[in-house]
């Protein structure tokens, strides 16, 4: 892929977050054939909105795999919202959520040429309970590649954070109680429940890969994963995330 089709594909992409459509997908010469390619278009995505990076989801490379490498994505300050948060259809037509643990950085991790440890990664950031807003600029998602899913910036469409917690790290985050309620119901209650059991290996994962690419910048937040499975709501239903110690998140999405 070249610069003028990672161009074209972000700017079909750009176009469907600003006017709130879905296109059926890239054109075949504009679809990434891998995450750097994925990546690249991301960032041409972020060059035509013009909005600030909020936050970011990650997902960590697998333990023990060659072939698995780190993926970010940002989100942006638009979509970005503190609880209780609105979101009209309009801006997430797929109404899906997402409950997770969320860091946000209480200072700059800049590029250096060495790794930054785990401990280095907690001591630079407070936790908090938050709900990843989801949905996709393909009409089709579940027809689409990982990378073009990537390229879409795996399908976020906002992101809602709840009270910080500074005093976090004496919390067994793996086995946090969590629980997501519509509408009041209860509708999942679990122990655990994190993908790979580690949403701090996440942001560790994220910072390895912003060491190289900018960084991370103080405010920024990363949410690590989802903890509930995704569910898909309907306008009108009101949504809260609760994990033991971290508090809560909560949103409705409005007609």
């Amino acid at each position: 892929m070249d610069a003028k089709q990672a161009a074209d594909a972000a700017s079909m992409l750009a176009v469907a977050r600003r006017q709130g459509t879905r296109i059926a997908g890239l054109p075949e010469a504009c679809r990434p054939k891998g995450a750097s390619e994925a990546h690249a278009i991301q960032d041409a995505v972020t060059a035509l909105l013009q909005d600030e990076i909020r936050a970011y989801k990650a997902n960590a490379p697998v333990a023990g795999d060659p072939n698995s490498h780190g993926l970010r994505a940002p989100i942006y300050a638009a979509n970005t919202r503190s609880s209780p948060a609105r979101f009209p259809v309009a801006e997430a037509p797929q109404c899906g959520v997402e409950g997770e643990v969320a860091f946000r950085f209480r200072q700059d991790l800049p590029p250096r040429a060495t790794a930054y440890s785990r401990d280095e990664v907690a001591a630079a950031v407070d936790a908090c309970a938050a709900i990843e807003v989801v949905t996709s600029r393909f009409a089709n998602p579940d027809a689409m590649s990982a990378h073009d899913k990537l390229a879409d910036c795996i399908s976020n469409g906002g992101f809602v954070f709840g009270k910080i917690v500074e005093k976090w790290r004496g919390l067994d985050l793996p086995k946090l109680k969590v629980k997501l309620t519509v509408n009041g119901e209860t509708v999942l209650e679990q122990v655990g429940g994190h993908p790979i059991g580690d949403p701090l290996g996440v942001a560790v994962a994220f910072v390895e890969m912003m060491r190289t690419a900018g960084g991370v910048k103080a405010g920024q937040f990363i949410t690590c994963g989802s903890c509930t499975g995704i569910r898909y709501l309907k306008p009108g239903d009101t949504c809260a995330v609760t994990f033991d110690g971290l508090g809560s998140a909560e949103l409705q999405f409005t007609p």
